[in-house]
């Protein structure tokens, strides 16, 4: 099973996009049938992951070529000979969350889970069930979206269903992890607070200032540290953290403008290709991110080898090459990733809103920006191996042949 959840900075939407991508990933690379569930069902049965999975794997492996309500969303209708069949989905954060009672008499909790669940008349996007728990009734509950059922309601509705048969609550319990909203939400419930807002929580405001999400200082509060980072007379970060950091602005500014175009009626006719387009750039974008430090890692690394050559006589050579090899290969995937990030940006005019043009012309020239600047880093590695030896081992000299030709084609985006 692949749940792709939302968590931040990443809509349902784009959760969708991503599982019907991997979905087809799975099948071309794998040969494993996929079924899509929840909020990434084609069919609207199948949003329920109980229907898809009735009558578990034997049930699926029988029907799977004669039944057409088991054919799968992504490949043959037959299950994989050891992998079986799997289901991708995209949902929504699930809380696991049970409450004691204080008695034994698990019958109770059995009819209190009846009244609390969707499927047999309560509450909307829980499902529960009763069970002994050391000693104690516990109505043991899932609830699917805690946004529009929230924690609280859920606790209310079980402590005044206990109280119909003159049992009490003991405690609650949540299983796993919880989102903060809903521990936020629940806080406003019980508490009362008169105009509460999540920013009034210390932490919050914290991340937000620091995030550059916050009135205070604005959006350079976000970017600053990073830029006087730049400017600071140390190696790192660099060209190559900034050709990175470049990319992944792009990113942001085209996923900004097909999220804002998304949703449109006068673009509707493009709906599928804007969700495919925001779930690769979300990737695309965290790549990037992680380059700008891993770029300045590499390039620290390279100097360590080159200390550690000095003490390993000849055979040092080998250390710093390997360093180097890694040195290039880092940028070269910062440039190759900015390109399509520029191929995405470029196929988003015509399907997006054009009063945001400058939007992606401006994401356009970023993607070049990044382009350019992570190749000359490549270049200068590659130049730094070729200068190490003047015969320079097969492995180096393929290397050095091989990048510069995955560089060639990304010199003319």
């Amino acid at each position: 099973m692949v749940p792709f959840i939302p968590i931040d900075g990443v809509t349902l939407a784009d959760c969708v996009a991503m599982a019907k991508r991997v979905g087809a990933e799975i099948w071309k690379r794998f040969g494993v049938p996929v079924y899509l569930y929840e909020a990434a069902a084609i069919r609207p049965e199948r949003q329920n992951l109980e229907y898809i999975r009735k009558g578990q794997f034997e049930g699926i492996r029988e029907e799977i070529g004669t039944n057409p309500a088991r054919l799968p969303d992504f490949g043959e209708a037959a299950v994989h000979a050891t992998a079986g069949a799997t289901v991708v989905g995209a949902r929504k954060a699930l809380v696991a969350y049970n409450v004691f009672l204080n008695t034994g008499d698990v019958e109770i909790a059995k009819k209190i889970a009846k009244a609390v669940r969707f499927s047999s008349g309560g509450l909307r996007f829980v499902k529960g069930a009763g069970f002994l728990v050391r000693g104690m009734a516990q109505v043991s509950m899932n609830l699917t979206d805690f946004e529009q059922t929230p924690v609280h309601r859920v606790f209310e509705l079980v402590k005044r269903e206990a109280a119909r048969y003159g049992v009490g609550v003991v405690s609650s319990e949540i299983v796993g992890l919880i989102p903060k909203a809903a521990l936020e939400a629940a806080a406003e419930w019980f508490l009362q607070v008169e105009s509460f807002d999540s920013s009034l929580i210390l932490e919050n405001r914290l991340a937000a200032v620091m995030g550059g999400k916050a009135a205070v200082g604005g959006l350079r509060a976000g970017v600053e540290p990073f830029i006087e980072q730049l400017a600071a007379p140390t190696a790192t970060p660099g060209g190559g953290s900034a050709a990175a950091a470049g990319g992944a602005m792009a990113a942001g500014l085209a996923a900004m403008v097909a999220s804002m175009s998304r949703g449109k009626k006068a673009y509707a006719q493009y709906e599928p290709q804007l969700s495919e387009a925001i779930g690769r750039l979300a990737a695309l974008r965290e790549e990037l991110k992680a380059a700008i430090d891993t770029d300045a890692e590499s390039y620290n690394a390279v100097m360590k080898a080159y200390k550690a050559a000095k003490e390993a006589g000849d055979g040092g050579k080998a250390l710093v090459n390997a360093a180097l090899r890694e040195a290039a290969g880092v940028p070269m995937g910062v440039a190759e990733r900015a390109a399509e990030v520029a191929w995405i940006a470029e196929g988003l005019r015509g399907k997006t809103s054009p009063m945001m043009a400058s939007d992606l012309t401006t994401a356009m020239a970023l993607s070049r920006a990044a382009i350019e600047g992570a190749l000359a880093n490549v270049e200068i590695n590659l130049g730094s191996i070729e200068e190490l030896s003047s015969e320079l081992p097969a492995e180096d000299s393929v290397f050095v042949s091989r990048m510069r030709e995955r560089a060639a084609p990304l010199k003319a985006v």
